[in-house]
């Protein structure tokens, strides 16, 4: 996720004052916390953290100071930056997507420091890519060391909820050892440090990004399904605000604490390994909702990453693309159901008057 794409998106943007007449935009008002749900965390508040990346005109921060609303309109997305950079780290969030149509629209929550290390920077990534209409959310995982881009090691999976609904929390473990992205307290990946891998495991400091952004050129269905911005503004809250970390300086790296013991303190949490029944939730993830990985891609690559730890009971889902054998279903909790039973009594009704109905034809996102 390059958030230079993002600015280049806001610099044809009207005035502010023009913007408010547009559009009055409500303020979410969450309960004040000092814990996250998942893990007990300690939690801040947006300007212990945070600050505006771009377009702070599209930025609604509660009042307690402990949310905050990233907008989406024809205008500009809108990102927030963390104040600081870590020498690894965990980072988290409780996050609420947009919800009806979203096809086109990448809601982003990841680290990086491609504005200190452009040739070669570091990047750990969970995108959530939107969908249309009557379609569930899908998201990715990702990473980068050193400027790999060009060997992307992502992962996309299917969502058991809907995350416009509810809040869930979101969060990525980044330590010399290991990276592990959950979704609540549920691990759904690890990726364990091989000495073969050298520069592509994320190794300099990084930033915390949250981003809402317009991605009309692929998101959804390889292009095909673009923002309808007659559905705007779309809105993406984040709360439960976590960074935990050792705070340094990009450049001399050095701490203005002891990160060696910041790092151990870190390796130490519950957090940073995975517990045989969190395992067990793990696998049960992967094998139901992933429905991509690299590490199965033998196109990609022929022979796997030296970090890829094939697992026979994945392998067998997967052909040698990556993708699944057999096509994942989509669930229907996320079609609204006042509308389904609408249609079906109008459908009933004009044929018990004798009439006749065609089913309307609504769009399918393809497995991306």
């Amino acid at each position: 996720m390059d958030y230079r794409v993002l600015l280049s998106l806001s610099k044809s943007i009207i005035p502010f004052s023009l913007l408010l007449l547009l559009y009055i935009f409500p303020v979410a008002s969450t309960a004040a916390t000092t814990t996250s749900k998942a893990f007990n965390l300690s939690t801040i508040t947006f300007k212990q953290g945070y600050s505006p990346l771009f377009s702070d005109f599209n930025i609604e921060k509660s009042p307690d100071d402990r949310s905050f609303r990233l907008l989406l309109n024809r205008f500009s997305g809108s990102g927030v930056i963390s104040t600081e950079y870590y020498n690894y780290g965990f980072f988290s969030a409780s996050i609420k997507l947009p919800a009806i149509y979203t096809a086109g629209i990448v809601v982003a929550f990841y680290t990086s420091n491609v504005d200190t290390f452009e040739k070669n920077h570091d990047e750990l990534d969970i995108e959530f890519l939107g969908n249309v209409n009557g379609q569930p959310w899908r998201f990715q995982t990702n990473l980068y060391g050193n400027g790999s881009v060009s060997r992307g090691r992502e992962e996309r999976y299917r969502m058991w909820f809907d995350p416009s609904k509810e809040f869930h929390q979101y969060s990525i473990l980044w330590t010399p050892k290991n990276i592990i992205f959950y979704v609540d307290e549920t691990p759904i990946r690890e990726v364990n440090r091989n000495p073969t891998m050298r520069g592509d495991f994320p190794s300099k400091p990084m930033s915390l990004y949250a981003t809402i952004w317009d991605a009309s050129s692929w998101a959804t269905n390889g292009g095909k399904a673009k923002v309808n911005y007659k559905y705007e503004p779309f809105a993406t809250e984040l709360k439960d605000l976590v960074l935990e970390g050792c705070i340094v300086d990009p450049i001399e790296q050095i701490s203005s604490t002891n990160c060696t013991d910041r790092i151990a303190k870190l390796l130490a949490k519950d957090y940073s390994n995975i517990t045989t029944e969190r395992r067990k939730s793990m696998k049960h993830f992967r094998e139901k909702y992933m429905y991509y990985s690299y590490c199965y891609d033998n196109i990609r690559y022929p022979v796997p990453p030296p970090e890829c730890v094939i697992v026979q009971s994945e392998r067998d889902l997967f052909k040698d693309s990556g993708r699944l054998r057999q096509r994942m279903k989509f669930g229907g909790s996320h079609s609204p159901r006042k509308n389904r039973s609408r249609r079906s009594s109008r459908r009933r009704n004009k044929v018990a008057d004798g009439g006749s109905s065609k089913s309307s034809q609504r769009g399918s996102a393809a497995a991306m």
